[in-house]
């Protein structure tokens, strides 16, 4: 009988591979730093009805699968399919995605979670989806008990300014031993300049949260201050930002309040103001990220919504993105230099999506970080598109020729799945893959007591020490 698909040395090449990760990284607990997963959902303990729910309820990535395999609309999105019928459409679809981390993915999470090492495919999706979905109504599979399932130790959820933080609070005062924390993420403070009744009608949302009358730019960073504060009293260590790039221009604060007075008014900005008020925004977030003790985190480079048909129907992050252009590095180094020369640079995580941009971010992180603490400059994870074993690999290969691979805080899952927790041990398994080959290769040594911290760390224990959960 021929082995499984997911076996134990599933990814591991080498001996030394396979050393590193079952003595070292397998049994790690897991430390979700940036993810997109519902608090309420949490809060309330769900139960999932059907494997269908839980898979294809908000997950993009299987919708532009399902897609491109000619799969149409309504087994994505629709609200008049049952989930049965869109699982079997996935199902079908499973077979042509060899090649893609989904396929990966779901055999890793049909194996962790259910115990199912059949592949999935449109014959066998009516037994795959009645044996999981039997299970995940029961109250083994609530959400909480699907964390504790997968050892998380710390989630990060992604959380909007003017959130009540409701369900945080739930969470934390109902005895939950897992950590459940916000991250505050101000976009559309940042980015929606370009779309004045809609930064207007957020203000107006800001106010309401904050007590503070917006008629002014110092108006503003008080009321996104108060904001700050009460995310850090329930636990918040880290911001995110999710932006097409960097921004940089030189200002004044007599610019910033001229432009604020047009902001108010309704008037259009032109191209160098709205770059001035993003840059001067984000700068005032920043400082509060240092004067709180934060980790910042910007992930850069998506163009997202391209399909504006699909836009119109569905909205945003319903997979209609990709990657957008390399970034310009000159103003990523003055934003961060601005910052810096008022010694007012939180401990920052810098994503990249275009590949093209590996090598640039790698060296980055290098010009700031100043020796305070270990890897306070981070090269975040690889990200979204590059969420693979390729982009983890070059991700890993740009790292250690340029920086500190073994100060790498490691894996996020970025994901709004419950399913999802498996992308940490794929991670794992790459990583130490790596360093196996390294090894095998006769390019590092074959001593444990260098590469057991290493790899130790990544997995876990550098995020634990870098974000004092």
């Amino acid at each position: 009988m021929s082995k499984p698909f997911i076996h134990p040395d599933f990814i591991l090449q080498t001996e030394t591979a396979r050393r590193l990760y079952h003595e070292y990284a397998e049994k790690l607990p897991i430390i979700d730093f940036h993810c997109h997963l519902s608090p309420e959902m949490i809060a309330n303990d769900r139960n999932f009805n059907n494997l269908g729910e839980i898979w294809l309820e908000g997950d993009h990535y299987k919708w532009r699968a399902m897609r491109s395999n000619g799969v149409n609309e309504k087994y994505c999105t629709g609200k008049d399919v049952s989930y049965e019928e869109k699982f079997q459409k996935w199902a079908e679809t499973v077979p042509m995605t060899i090649g893609n981390p989904l396929y990966h993915w779901t055999h890793l999470e049909l194996n962790r979670y259910f115990g199912i090492t059949t592949l999935l495919n449109k014959d066998t999706a009516k037994e795959i989806y009645e044996k999981a979905s039997a299970m995940l109504r029961t109250p083994e599979f609530s959400v909480r008990n699907i964390m504790r399932k997968m050892n998380v130790k710390v989630v990060c959820t992604t959380d909007d300014p003017v959130d009540t933080l409701e369900h945080h609070i739930k969470i934390a005062s109902d005895g939950f031993e897992i950590k459940v924390l916000p991250t505050w993420r101000a976009d559309k403070v940042v980015v929606k300049v370009d779309e004045l009744p809609v930064l207007l009608d957020y203000f107006a949302q800001l106010e309401k949260a904050s007590g503070v009358k917006i008629d002014s730019f110092d108006a503003l960073v008080k009321a996104l201050d108060l904001r700050h504060e009460f995310f850090a009293s329930l636990g918040c260590k880290l911001s995110d930002s999710g932006l097409d790039r960097f921004y940089y221009a030189p200002f004044t604060k007599a610019d910033i309040d001229a432009v604020f007075g047009k902001i108010l008014a309704g008037k259009e900005l032109n191209d160098t103001e709205m770059e001035q008020y993003r840059t001067a925004i984000l700068l005032e977030l920043s400082k509060m990220n240092h004067k709180r003790g934060w980790t910042q985190q910007f992930h850069v480079g998506a163009l997202r919504n391209n399909n504006q048909r699909a836009f119109n129907n569905l909205g945003p992050d319903t997979g209609w993105d990709s990657i957008g252009d390399p970034q310009k590095s000159y103003p990523m180094s003055k934003f961060l230099n601005t910052l810096d020369t008022e010694d007012k640079l939180a401990k920052t995580i810098l994503y990249n999506l275009n590949p093209a941009d590996n090598e640039m971010m790698a060296t980055m992180i290098g010009n700031f970080n100043d020796g305070s603490m270990p890897g306070k400059i981070q090269y975040g994870a690889a990200w979204w598109f590059l969420d693979q074993k390729t982009g983890m690999e070059r991700h890993l290969e740009a790292l250690s020729a340029l920086g500190l691979t073994s100060r790498f805080v490691g894996m996020v899952t970025d994901s709004r799945s419950f399913m999802s927790y498996p992308r940490h041990e794929y991670f794992r398994r790459i990583v130490c893959n790596y360093y196996g080959n390294l090894v095998e290769r006769g390019e590092a040594p074959d001593d444990d007591s260098l590469l057991k911290p290493i790899v130790e760390g990544i997995s876990y224990y550098n995020a634990k020490n870098y974000f004092n959960f």
